[in-house]
């Protein structure tokens, strides 16, 4: 009976070195099951508490959409004034901006979307302090390490993408756009007089599209973290990547090659930052393996 003792402290021991990456014989033979016992108790929370516990977050997140949706609702033309910024640059002043609406409702429902827009921009640090707080109990402290930069840098990577689209790729679209305007002496005059509906619907989509494309990296870097890619594998798919990657730009931007190749650009030097972000992944997890057969 104390040999059956021993070999389930010896296994204990050697689980809890593993989930909290330290060598074998740092751990206290005492106190493993304990802990162990402690850490798997409180996260083994019925399905009740964890549905009660998702409705709070779910209330939090739209409380907090809701409020920021009708602040912005109020600033709503300032903001959209703003996100006319590329189409000035384009046309070299604000006076030859010009954009129309051909509904009596359209411009008031354009303003609804841009504090809607506006508000889940804004909000977005807040649904990821809920989804943190939702998900964080469940994991050991080693685990909650791990997830924690993962979080921190999705927002930078989605606004760092939103600026490359707003600051670099928006304008010089538009500006091939208004090179198709003609004015004849004498003759018609075709001019570029976008609706204000479309113009929204088409800088929002190209913003979600930057800034989701962005992810790259966390994405490859989270799966390389659980063992279904390694660096070797995503240097032998480079050939497949760069077709993927031509593929998602031509269908996420407008039909114009310089939107086209803006995207597709940062996504292959992203892909590359990518391999790199894997391959210390591998070496970090190398090192533990390591330190636990000591």
């Amino acid at each position: 009976m104390a040999k059956k003792n021993n070999k389930k402290t010896s296994k204990s021991k050697k689980d809890l070195a593993k989930k909290y990456d330290v060598p074998v014989k740092s751990v206290e033979p005492d106190a493993d099951v304990e802990i162990i016992d402690d850490e798997m108790a409180s996260s083994e929370a019925p399905l009740l508490e964890h549905l009660v516990e998702l409705r709070k977050r779910l209330i939090f997140s739209v409380i907090a959409i809701v409020v920021l949706f009708i602040g912005f609702f109020f600033v709503a033309d300032q903001i959209f004034l703003y996100l006319l910024s590329p189409f000035e640059r384009a046309a070299g002043s604000i006076e030859g901006v010009r954009l129309i609406y051909t509904a009596p409702q359209e411009f008031f429902f354009t303003k609804l979307s841009v504090a809607l827009f506006a508000a889940l921009f804004a909000a977005f640090p807040i649904l990821a302090a809920q989804i943190y707080a939702f998900v964080a109990p469940g994991l050991y402290k080693n685990e909650k390490g791990a997830f924690l930069p993962y979080l921190l840098a999705t927002p930078v990577l989605f606004v760092i993408g939103a600026s490359v689209m707003f600051y670099g790729v928006m304008p010089l679209a538009l500006s091939f756009f208004l090179s198709q305007e003609v004015t004849a002496t004498g003759g018609a005059t075709i001019e570029m007089l976008p609706r204000v509906s479309e113009y929204l619907s088409l800088i929002m989509t190209l913003i979600f599209a930057f800034g989701i494309c962005f992810q790259l990296p966390i994405v490859l870097t989270l799966l390389a973290s659980i063992d279904i890619v390694d660096s070797k594998k995503l240097k032998s798919w480079r050939k497949y990547a760069f077709v993927a990657i031509l593929f998602v730009a031509a269908f996420l931007t407008p039909p114009d090659p310089i939107s086209q190749i803006g995207l597709a650009l940062p996504l292959l030097l992203l892909y590359e930052v990518s391999i790199l972000s894997v391959k210390i992944v591998e070496r970090r997890r190398a090192k533990k393996e390591a330190a636990l057969q000591e």
